[in-house]
This record gives structure tokens, sequence and C-alpha cells, in this order.
């Protein structure tokens, strides 16, 4: 069996709280409060823009140019692809430069992030992908299960639309046949780290949900941070 559907079916029981997330369920059926799909937006726009990083550091990790070349194409789809489709929303949504250049981070997206540069900084290529992938992978199967939605919010439709694409399809398989290429040439320590890292990253998408749709907020605030240091 390959590397890829161990992966799977281990994090399965993780996938399918996505896939039933009211997040998820409200956005398809076009429910969702689209505060929350701005709180998202927000939050999304932050993650990837790391993301785009992690894979630039996968780039640098891979023994073959030609791994290189397809990881930096890869970062350089997620800054011309989704961050454009990011900015394409901010507009839409009436997201401020005012309110982009003051944005922190919730601690889920901050989290997340970190995870990523940690198995990029801590391991090879194959920790890069293991890491990553879930992003990918899961944002597909969503887009599949949504792809017959016809929300009435035009900017759901989008959302939908761009991950159950061909396009996107074609980048997630790219990905999930590299991790099992890896998977082949290393030990069983480094496929447990792999696999670690992929269930992590499945639990944080579960996570990234849950803090979009709770609107989810540091638990000392800005403003109580700035009184105590003016105290």
């Amino acid at each position: 069996m390959a590397f890829s559907t161990l992966l799977r079916k281990a994090a399965n029981p993780i996938w399918e709280a996505s896939f039933q997330h009211p997040f998820v369920k409200e956005l398809g059926e076009g429910t969702l409060d689209i505060a929350c799909f701005r709180y998202y937006v927000l939050q999304d726009s932050y993650y990837l823009s790391h993301f785009a990083r992690v894979q630039a550091l996968g780039a640098a990790r891979a023994n073959e140019l030609s791994t290189t070349a397809r990881m930096a194409h890869h970062a350089q789809n997620t800054y011309q692809a989704e961050l454009s489709l990011h900015e394409k929303f901010s507009k839409q949504l009436g997201i401020t430069e005012e309110e982009k250049a003051s944005f922190i981070p919730a601690p889920t997206a901050y989290a997340y992030t970190s995870h990523l540069y940690r198995a990029a900084y801590e391991g090879h290529l194959g920790d890069v992908i293991a890491a990553i992938l879930p992003c990918y992978w899961l944002y597909y199967e969503i887009g599949e299960r949504l792809k017959d939605c016809k929300p009435e919010e035009t900017i759901y439709q989008q959302w939908i639309a761009a991950y159950g694409s061909e396009w996107f399809r074609s980048l997630v398989e790219e990905q999930i046949a590299r991790l099992d290429e890896i998977a082949e040439t290393v030990t069983e320590a480094d496929r447990k780290r792999m696999e670690q890292h992929f269930i992590i990253s499945s639990q944080y998408e579960y996570a990234f949900w849950e803090m979009a749709y709770h609107l989810e907020t540091w638990p000392v605030t800005r403003k109580e941070t700035a009184e105590h240091v003016s105290n």
C-alpha cells in the first residue's frame, strides 16, 4: 500500500470531522455568516504567505534540480493563484489596507504556520511535503464534495470553484506522488516522523475551521496588553 494511502487512512477521522464542520457545510449551503468568511480570508492570507515560504524551503531541500524547480513552481502558484484570489476576496469583502497593516494572526493560524516551519527546518523534503500536503489534499476533497453546491453568495461559489478545479487536482496529485517516492527511500523512523507531521497538519486544518467559525481571539486582548504596558 502506498505511503500516502496509509496516511489518508490514518487521518480519515480528522478529515471526516472537517467535512462535517459547520464552516464547510454552511459555506456549501450558502448560509455561512459572511463575517466568519471575512475573518477566514484574513487568516488564510496570512497562512498562505507562510505556506509559500515553506514550499520554497522544500525547494531548497530537494536533491534534484528538477524537484527544486517544481517546488518553486508550487510556491509561485500559491502566490499567483491563491493569494491573488484572496486579494479579490479582500476587495469584495471591503477589507482595507489599514486592516491588513494592523493584522495579528489568531492563535491557531500562528501555531499552524509554526508547525510547518518546524517540519521544514528540522527535517528533509519528505517532512516538508508531509506537513504541507493536508492543506492541498483536504481542500481538493472539500472542493470535490461541494462542487455541485450552488450557494447564492458569489464569493462562496468562487471559493468552491478554485479548490474543485482540475488545475488544483493536478497539483495535489503531483505532491502525493512525490511523497510516495520519498517514502520508498527513507528510513522507518523518517516515515513515522512524516506521518506525525501529516496528522498534526490534519488536526490544524480542522482547528482552522473552528478558528474561523468562532472568530478566535487571543485570551488577553491587544487593548488589555497596551493598557498594561502604558501603566
